[in-house]
C-alpha cells in the first residue's frame, strides 16, 4: 500500500495531457509478383555493391586525408558514379541515396561505442563491415504511393500487399524487406499529432525476470513462459540437420535453408506474440513499472543458462514495455539489478543468496519470502526512489524521468517513437 500510495503521488505530480509528435510504423505482409520479386533481388543486389564501394571509399578517404567521409559527399560521389554505370538508374534515386545515409549512421554508431569503451563500458566497438547481401530497400521521402490493397513503387510496379490496418497520420518512409525464408514485408512510417496521458490512475509495479517463471510481480502475480514443445524442438534440429548433409552450392540445400528458416520464423513469431500480449497487458494493468536494466551480453556467458536466457528476450520485453507504457498513461523505469535477490525486502539486510535457494529467508528480520517476490519488491522501490529523488530512470520514450521536469521533457524531446503491429 505504501508503495503504491508514493507512485501515485509520483504520477500525480504533472497529471496534464500534452500534445506530441508521434511516430508509429505499420508492417504489413506484401506479395510481389515473380518478376517484382526478381527485379527487388536485382536491386538489393546492386545496393549492397553499392554499400560495398562507399565503405571501400570511407576507408580509403580516411587513409589519405585523415578525415571521414561525410554522407554527402558519398551521395555526391553517388551521383558520379551513377552516370559512369548505367546499370545503377534501374533503381529509384533517393533509394541508392539512402546507402549513403546507412553507411554514416554504422559510422557514428561506432563512434559512439567507441566514446562508450573509453568511458568504461565494456562492449564491443564492431567497426563497420562489408555485406554479404542487403535484404531491404528504403523510399526515405517519395518514390511510392500507396493505395487500398497495392503500393505503386517506382521502377519496381504496382505491389499488393494486405492491408489489415488503416493508416493514420502523414507518411514519411516506407521500405520493403525480404525476409531469410523468402517472405516479403512492407513497413510504412507515419508521423501525426497525438497526445499522451500521464497517469492512467492504476497501481505500481516492479518486475524480477526469470527464466522457469518469465516474471515475477511484486504483488504475488507470476506470468509465464512460452515454451516451445520438444516435438517441435526435435523439429528445428531435423532441419538444421538436413542442410548439413546437403552439398554446398546445390539446389537441395538451398531447398533445406527455405524450410528451416521458415519454421524457424514460425517459432519466433510464437515468441513475439506472446511477449506482445505480456506487455499490452502489464502496461493497462498498472501505471508505474519499475524493471531491471539487466546486462544480457554477460549473462549469456554462463554455458549452462546462455539458451534459456537467450530464448527468453528478455532485452525485447523491455524494449516493448517502454514504448507501449507511452501511450497508455504508464511509466517504465529501469533499475540497476545490483543485489536486489541479495537483499531483504522487509528489513534491507544483505546477505549472499546462491541460484539453488529459492527461498529468502532473511537471517536478521526472520523473514521467509519467495526469492523472486522478494526481488520484485526490492525492484519497485529502486525504482520510486530513482524518481521521487530525481535520479535519472527510463521512461517509456527513454528520456529521464523527473517529477518536476516530466511535462518539459516531452515537449523538448517532441518524438516519440513507437511500433504496432
Amino acid at each position: 500500500m505504501e508503495a503504491n500510495a508514493t507512485a501515485k503521488s509520483y504520477i500525480n505530480v504533472k497529471r496534464t495531457i500534452t500534445m506530441v509528435i508521434v511516430k508509429t510504423a505499420y508492417k504489413y505482409r506484401a506479395y510481389p509478383s515473380k518478376e517484382q520479386k526478381s527485379i527487388l533481388n536485382c536491386q538489393m543486389l546492386l545496393s549492397k555493391e553499392l554499400y560495398n564501394l562507399l565503405l571501400q571509399k570511407a576507408q580509403q578517404h580516411f587513409k589519405d586525408t585523415g578525415k571521414t567521409f561525410t554522407k554527402y559527399g558519398m551521395i555526391k560521389w553517388t551521383t558520379e558514379f551513377k552516370k559512369e554505370n548505367p546499370e545503377y538508374n534501374e533503381v529509384y534515386s533517393q533509394v541508392l541515396q539512402n546507402v549513403p545515409d546507412r553507411i554514416s549512421k554504422a559510422y557514428k554508431n561506432f563512434f559512439r561505442r567507441v566514446k562508450e569503451k573509453r568511458d568504461g563500458k565494456k562492449q564491443k566497438v564492431g567497426f563497420p563491415r562489408f555485406k554479404s547481401f542487403v535484404a531491404s530497400l528504403t523510399y526515405p521521402q517519395s518514390g511510392f504511393k500507396i493505395e487500398k490493397k497495392r503500393i505503386d513503387l517506382s521502377k519496381i510496379g504496382r505491389v499488393n500487399f494486405v492491408n489489415h490496418r488503416d493508416i493514420e497520420g502523414k507518411v514519411k518512409t516506407l521500405s520493403i524487406k525480404k525476409t531469410k525464408s523468402g517472405e516479403w514485408y512492407i513497413t510504412i512510417t507515419v508521423e501525426k499529432k497525438g497526445t499522451l496521458p500521464f497517469a492512467n490512475g492504476k497501481e505500481a509495479i516492479g518486475i524480477d525476470l526469470g527464466i522457469k517463471n518469465y516474471a515475477t510481480l511484486s504483488d504475488g502475480s507470476v506470468l509465464h513462459n512460452k515454451y516451445i514443445s520438444k516435438p517441435e524442438r526435435n523439429r528445428l534440429k531435423r532441419l538444421q540437420k538436413s542442410i548439413s548433409r546437403k552439398a554446398k552450392g546445390s539446389r537441395s540445400r538451398y531447398k533445406a535453408k527455405q524450410r528451416f528458416a521458415r519454421y524457424s520464423e514460425h517459432i519466433s513469431r510464437i515468441r513475439e506474440d506472446h511477449l506482445h500480449k505480456l506487455s499490452y497487458n502489464l502496461v493497462r494493468s498498472y501505471s508505474f513499472i519499475a524493471y531491471e536494466e539487466l546486462k544480457i551480453a554477460n549473462m549469456v556467458r554462463n554455458h549452462r543458462l546462455a539458451k534459456s536466457i537467450s530464448e527468453s528476450s528478455w532485452g525485447n520485453f523491455v524494449q516493448l514495455l517502454r514504448y507501449k507504457a507511452e501511450s497508455a498513461g504508464c511509466v517504465a523505469v529501469g533499475v540497476n539489478p545490483q543485489n536486489t535477490s541479495k537483499m531483504c525486502s522487509g528489513c534491507g539486510n544483505i546477505q549472499e543468496m546462491p541460484l539453488s535457494e529459492r527461498t529468502y529467508n532473511c537471517i536478521k528480520c526472520s523473514m521467509s519470502i519467495d526469492r523472486d517476490l522478494n526481488a520484485s519488491k526490492n525492484i519497485l522501490k529502486l525504482g520510486l526512489n530513482s524518481t521521487t529523488e530525481g535520479h535519472s530512470g527510463s521512461h517509456a520514450s527513454g528520456d529521464n524521468v523527473r517529477p518536476s521536469h516530466m511535462k518539459a521533457v516531452v515537449n523538448e524531446s517532441g518524438t516519440t517513437l513507437g511500433v504496432s503491429r
